[in-house]
Protein backbone atom coordinates (compact mmCIF):
# COMPACT_ATOMS: atom_id res chain seq x y z
CA UNK A 1 0.00 0.00 0.00
CA UNK A 2 2.90 2.62 0.65
CA UNK A 3 3.46 2.20 -2.76
CA UNK A 4 0.40 4.34 -3.63
CA UNK A 5 1.34 7.03 -1.24
CA UNK A 6 2.78 10.42 -2.65
CA UNK A 7 6.54 10.71 -1.68
CA UNK A 8 5.60 13.21 1.07
CA UNK A 9 3.10 10.92 2.80
CA UNK A 10 5.53 8.38 2.40
CA UNK A 11 8.05 10.66 4.09
CA UNK A 12 5.46 11.44 6.91
CA UNK A 13 5.05 8.05 7.52
CA UNK A 14 8.62 6.81 7.67
CA UNK A 15 8.89 9.53 10.44
CA UNK A 16 5.80 8.66 11.98
CA UNK A 17 7.21 5.06 12.44
CA UNK A 18 10.82 5.93 13.48
CA UNK A 19 9.41 6.03 16.88
CA UNK A 20 7.91 2.63 17.23
CA UNK A 21 9.42 0.66 20.19
CA UNK A 22 10.52 -3.12 20.89
CA UNK A 23 8.58 -1.93 24.50
CA UNK A 24 4.69 -3.36 23.76
CA UNK A 25 3.70 -2.60 26.79
CA UNK A 26 1.09 0.05 28.15
CA UNK A 27 3.48 1.87 29.05
CA UNK A 28 5.64 1.62 26.25
CA UNK A 29 3.03 2.52 24.02
CA UNK A 30 2.21 5.70 25.19
CA UNK A 31 6.05 6.65 26.02
CA UNK A 32 6.73 5.87 22.00
CA UNK A 33 3.57 8.19 20.85
CA UNK A 34 4.23 11.06 23.46
CA UNK A 35 7.64 11.03 21.79
CA UNK A 36 6.60 10.99 18.44
CA UNK A 37 3.93 13.83 19.42
CA UNK A 38 6.67 15.97 20.65
CA UNK A 39 8.29 15.97 17.47
CA UNK A 40 5.80 17.06 15.23
CA UNK A 41 4.48 19.74 17.73
CA UNK A 42 5.56 23.26 16.74
CA UNK A 43 6.18 26.65 19.25
CA UNK A 44 3.35 27.78 20.67
CA UNK A 45 2.25 30.67 17.90
CA UNK A 46 2.88 34.32 19.27
CA UNK A 47 0.25 35.92 21.74
CA UNK A 48 -1.67 32.44 22.08
CA UNK A 49 -2.40 32.33 25.74
CA UNK A 50 -2.98 28.29 26.67
CA UNK A 51 -4.01 27.91 30.22
CA UNK A 52 -4.36 24.63 31.95
CA UNK A 53 -7.34 23.93 34.57
CA UNK A 54 -10.04 21.90 35.85
CA UNK A 55 -13.96 21.04 34.89
CA UNK A 56 -16.35 18.90 36.94
CA UNK A 57 -12.89 17.85 37.97
CA UNK A 58 -11.84 16.30 34.38
CA UNK A 59 -8.42 18.17 33.25
CA UNK A 60 -8.76 20.40 30.55
CA UNK A 61 -6.22 23.04 28.47
CA UNK A 62 -7.74 26.13 26.69
CA UNK A 63 -6.17 28.06 23.71
CA UNK A 64 -7.30 31.88 23.70
CA UNK A 65 -6.04 34.14 20.42
CA UNK A 66 -4.85 37.03 20.79
CA UNK A 67 -7.41 39.01 19.29
CA UNK A 68 -10.49 40.97 20.99
CA UNK A 69 -13.52 38.37 21.70
CA UNK A 70 -17.09 39.78 19.53
CA UNK A 71 -19.14 41.23 21.87
CA UNK A 72 -21.45 37.90 21.88
CA UNK A 73 -18.96 36.43 23.54
CA UNK A 74 -16.21 33.80 22.12
CA UNK A 75 -16.70 30.85 19.55
CA UNK A 76 -15.83 27.94 21.09
CA UNK A 77 -14.29 24.64 19.83
CA UNK A 78 -14.17 21.51 22.09
CA UNK A 79 -11.70 19.04 21.12
CA UNK A 80 -11.61 15.74 21.73
CA UNK A 81 -8.02 14.22 21.18
CA UNK A 82 -7.31 10.99 19.40
CA UNK A 83 -5.25 7.84 20.36
CA UNK A 84 -7.05 4.70 19.91
CA UNK A 85 -9.09 5.90 24.07
CA UNK A 86 -5.56 4.75 25.59
CA UNK A 87 -2.80 6.96 24.41
CA UNK A 88 -2.39 10.55 24.05
CA UNK A 89 -3.63 13.36 26.33
CA UNK A 90 -3.78 16.89 26.60
CA UNK A 91 0.30 17.69 24.91
CA UNK A 92 -0.91 15.45 21.97
CA UNK A 93 -2.71 17.73 20.08
CA UNK A 94 -1.63 20.81 20.65
CA UNK A 95 -0.34 21.21 17.23
CA UNK A 96 -3.97 21.58 16.25
CA UNK A 97 -5.67 23.22 18.96
CA UNK A 98 -3.06 25.60 18.65
CA UNK A 99 -4.01 26.14 14.71
CA UNK A 100 -7.15 26.35 15.46
CA UNK A 101 -7.67 28.96 18.02
CA UNK A 102 -5.55 31.11 15.74
CA UNK A 103 -7.31 30.83 12.03
CA UNK A 104 -10.56 30.37 13.72
CA UNK A 105 -10.22 33.37 16.23
CA UNK A 106 -11.89 30.92 18.90
CA UNK A 107 -10.77 29.56 22.21
CA UNK A 108 -10.19 26.18 22.28
CA UNK A 109 -10.54 23.45 25.44
CA UNK A 110 -9.23 20.40 24.75
CA UNK A 111 -9.91 17.39 27.37
CA UNK A 112 -7.81 14.99 28.98
CA UNK A 113 -10.29 12.41 28.90
CA UNK A 114 -9.62 9.48 31.22
CA UNK A 115 -7.90 6.52 28.86
CA UNK A 116 -8.49 3.15 28.67
CA UNK A 117 -7.69 0.23 29.52
CA UNK A 118 -7.35 1.45 33.12
CA UNK A 119 -10.96 3.46 32.68
CA UNK A 120 -12.84 1.75 30.23
CA UNK A 121 -15.83 3.31 28.47
CA UNK A 122 -18.00 5.48 29.52
CA UNK A 123 -15.34 6.52 31.90
CA UNK A 124 -13.65 9.04 29.06
CA UNK A 125 -16.87 9.59 27.30
CA UNK A 126 -18.46 10.92 30.64
CA UNK A 127 -15.68 13.26 31.10
CA UNK A 128 -15.96 14.91 27.36
CA UNK A 129 -20.18 14.91 28.63
CA UNK A 130 -19.26 16.95 31.83
CA UNK A 131 -16.58 19.45 30.22
CA UNK A 132 -19.31 20.40 27.73
CA UNK A 133 -22.14 20.59 30.40
CA UNK A 134 -20.07 22.87 32.11
CA UNK A 135 -18.63 24.84 29.16
CA UNK A 136 -22.24 25.09 28.79
CA UNK A 137 -22.92 26.32 32.40
CA UNK A 138 -20.48 27.86 33.96
CA UNK A 139 -18.90 31.22 33.76
CA UNK A 140 -17.35 31.23 30.91
CA UNK A 141 -18.06 34.62 28.10
CA UNK A 142 -18.84 32.09 25.25
CA UNK A 143 -21.57 32.59 22.16
CA UNK A 144 -23.78 29.61 22.98
CA UNK A 145 -24.39 29.66 19.54
CA UNK A 146 -21.29 29.45 18.11
CA UNK A 147 -19.77 26.39 20.05
CA UNK A 148 -19.12 23.22 18.22
CA UNK A 149 -17.46 19.91 19.04
CA UNK A 150 -14.26 18.29 16.83
CA UNK A 151 -12.04 15.50 17.17
CA UNK A 152 -10.03 13.09 15.22
CA UNK A 153 -9.85 9.34 15.27
CA UNK A 154 -11.36 8.01 18.98
CA UNK A 155 -12.10 11.55 19.62
CA UNK A 156 -14.18 11.30 16.40
CA UNK A 157 -15.92 9.12 18.28
CA UNK A 158 -16.65 10.71 21.34
CA UNK A 159 -17.40 14.10 19.59
CA UNK A 160 -20.39 12.24 17.71
CA UNK A 161 -21.26 10.11 21.20
CA UNK A 162 -21.79 13.12 22.53
CA UNK A 163 -23.77 14.69 20.06
CA UNK A 164 -26.48 11.60 20.37
CA UNK A 165 -25.94 11.64 24.57
CA UNK A 166 -27.16 15.55 24.61
CA UNK A 167 -29.89 15.22 21.87
CA UNK A 168 -31.16 12.32 23.59
CA UNK A 169 -31.27 14.39 26.58
CA UNK A 170 -33.07 17.26 25.26
CA UNK A 171 -30.17 19.68 25.81
CA UNK A 172 -28.86 22.41 23.89
CA UNK A 173 -26.53 20.77 21.19
CA UNK A 174 -23.06 22.36 19.49
CA UNK A 175 -23.68 23.98 16.00
CA UNK A 176 -21.45 21.71 14.36
CA UNK A 177 -19.68 18.27 15.02
CA UNK A 178 -16.26 17.49 13.59
CA UNK A 179 -15.56 13.92 13.01
CA UNK A 180 -11.71 13.58 11.42
CA UNK A 181 -11.14 10.03 10.17
CA UNK A 182 -13.10 8.77 13.09
CA UNK A 183 -13.95 4.94 14.92
CA UNK A 184 -17.89 4.81 15.09
CA UNK A 185 -17.96 1.34 15.26
CA UNK A 186 -18.48 -0.14 11.83
CA UNK A 187 -18.42 -4.09 11.62
CA UNK A 188 -15.67 -6.36 10.63
CA UNK A 189 -17.52 -6.87 7.11
CA UNK A 190 -17.36 -3.24 6.23
CA UNK A 191 -14.75 -3.06 2.91
CA UNK A 192 -12.56 -1.03 4.11
CA UNK A 193 -10.98 -3.51 7.22
CA UNK A 194 -9.98 -5.95 4.72
CA UNK A 195 -8.66 -3.24 2.24
CA UNK A 196 -6.91 -1.51 4.45
CA UNK A 197 -5.98 -4.67 6.45
CA UNK A 198 -2.50 -3.65 6.81
CA UNK A 199 -2.90 0.28 6.41
CA UNK A 200 0.13 2.48 7.39
CA UNK A 201 -0.16 3.75 10.54
CA UNK A 202 -3.12 2.03 11.70
CA UNK A 203 -3.80 -1.69 10.48
CA UNK A 204 -7.39 -3.54 11.31
CA UNK A 205 -5.86 -5.90 13.94
CA UNK A 206 -4.67 -2.59 15.98
CA UNK A 207 -8.55 -1.57 15.41
CA UNK A 208 -9.86 -4.19 16.72
CA UNK A 209 -7.01 -4.53 20.11
CA UNK A 210 -8.46 -0.57 20.76
CA UNK A 211 -12.06 -1.81 20.43
CA UNK A 212 -10.90 -4.48 23.13
CA UNK A 213 -9.29 -2.08 25.63
CA UNK A 214 -12.17 0.32 25.32
CA UNK A 215 -15.20 -1.88 25.82
CA UNK A 216 -13.56 -3.96 28.23
CA UNK A 217 -16.25 -4.85 30.52
CA UNK A 218 -18.92 -3.66 28.62
CA UNK A 219 -21.64 -6.60 28.12
CA UNK A 220 -22.78 -4.75 25.14
CA UNK A 221 -22.52 -1.71 23.76
CA UNK A 222 -24.58 0.76 22.91
CA UNK A 223 -24.29 4.11 20.28
CA UNK A 224 -22.52 6.22 23.14
CA UNK A 225 -19.61 3.83 22.99
CA UNK A 226 -20.22 3.41 18.74
CA UNK A 227 -22.49 5.63 17.07
CA UNK A 228 -23.27 3.78 14.09
CA UNK A 229 -25.38 1.59 16.72
CA UNK A 230 -27.61 4.29 17.04
CA UNK A 231 -31.04 3.62 15.91
CA UNK A 232 -32.06 7.24 15.26
CA UNK A 233 -29.72 9.63 13.79
CA UNK A 234 -32.24 12.54 13.37
CA UNK A 235 -32.20 15.95 15.20
CA UNK A 236 -28.26 15.62 15.03
CA UNK A 237 -25.75 18.71 14.50
CA UNK A 238 -24.63 19.33 10.58
CA UNK A 239 -21.23 17.66 10.64
CA UNK A 240 -18.00 17.44 8.62
CA UNK A 241 -16.56 13.95 8.21
CA UNK A 242 -13.11 13.40 6.73
CA UNK A 243 -12.14 10.03 5.62
CA UNK A 244 -8.73 8.70 4.88
CA UNK A 245 -8.49 6.43 1.95
CA UNK A 246 -5.84 4.16 3.51
CA UNK A 247 -7.47 3.63 6.87
CA UNK A 248 -9.61 0.54 7.66
CA UNK A 249 -11.84 3.21 9.69
CA UNK A 250 -12.26 4.77 6.51
CA UNK A 251 -15.97 3.44 6.10
CA UNK A 252 -16.95 3.89 9.40
CA UNK A 253 -16.88 7.45 8.63
CA UNK A 254 -18.60 7.19 5.21
CA UNK A 255 -21.44 5.10 6.75
CA UNK A 256 -22.05 7.70 9.09
CA UNK A 257 -22.09 10.34 6.91
CA UNK A 258 -25.26 8.26 4.67
CA UNK A 259 -26.90 8.02 8.06
CA UNK A 260 -27.02 11.59 8.83
CA UNK A 261 -29.16 14.39 7.58
CA UNK A 262 -26.89 17.33 7.11
CA UNK A 263 -23.21 15.94 6.41
CA UNK A 264 -20.33 16.98 4.60
CA UNK A 265 -17.89 13.84 3.91
CA UNK A 266 -14.45 14.80 2.99
CA UNK A 267 -13.18 11.83 1.42
CA UNK A 268 -9.43 12.50 1.70
CA UNK A 269 -7.49 10.95 -1.03
CA UNK A 270 -3.94 9.51 -0.59
CA UNK A 271 -4.29 10.08 2.98
CA UNK A 272 -4.12 7.74 5.69
CA UNK A 273 -5.08 7.43 9.40
CA UNK A 274 -3.47 10.44 11.92
CA UNK A 275 -2.20 12.40 9.18
CA UNK A 276 -3.25 15.37 10.91
CA UNK A 277 0.34 16.52 12.07
CA UNK A 278 1.12 16.43 8.36
CA UNK A 279 0.41 19.59 7.86
CA UNK A 280 2.48 21.83 6.26
CA UNK A 281 4.53 18.85 4.83
CA UNK A 282 2.13 17.22 3.05
CA UNK A 283 0.17 18.67 0.19
CA UNK A 284 -2.98 16.17 0.74
CA UNK A 285 -3.36 16.71 4.46
CA UNK A 286 -3.13 20.47 3.47
CA UNK A 287 -6.01 20.03 0.98
CA UNK A 288 -8.08 18.49 4.46
CA UNK A 289 -6.89 21.30 6.60
CA UNK A 290 -8.71 23.92 4.11
CA UNK A 291 -11.51 22.04 4.07
CA UNK A 292 -11.69 21.49 7.30
CA UNK A 293 -11.29 25.25 8.67
CA UNK A 294 -13.55 26.28 5.76
CA UNK A 295 -16.44 24.43 7.40
CA UNK A 296 -15.65 25.18 11.12
CA UNK A 297 -15.25 28.84 9.96
CA UNK A 298 -18.72 29.07 8.35
CA UNK A 299 -20.32 27.14 11.47
CA UNK A 300 -18.79 29.53 14.25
Amino acid sequence: MDSYLSASMAAFVARTLSFSSDDSSLAGLRRGYDEMCRDFTPPPPVGLEVMDFQLSGVAVRSYRPPIQPPSSGWPCVLYLHGGGWVVGGLDSHDFICFELAMELGAMVVAVDYRLAPENPFPAGFNDCLSVWRALRSGPFWFDPQKMLVAGDSAGGNLAAALCLALRDAGEPLPSAQVLIYPGLGGDEHLPSRSECADAPLLSSSDVDCYHALYLRGSAEPDAYAMPLLARDFTGLPPAFIAVAQFDPLRDDGVRYAERLTDATLYYGEGLVHGCLRARGQVPEVDRLYENLLGFMADKL
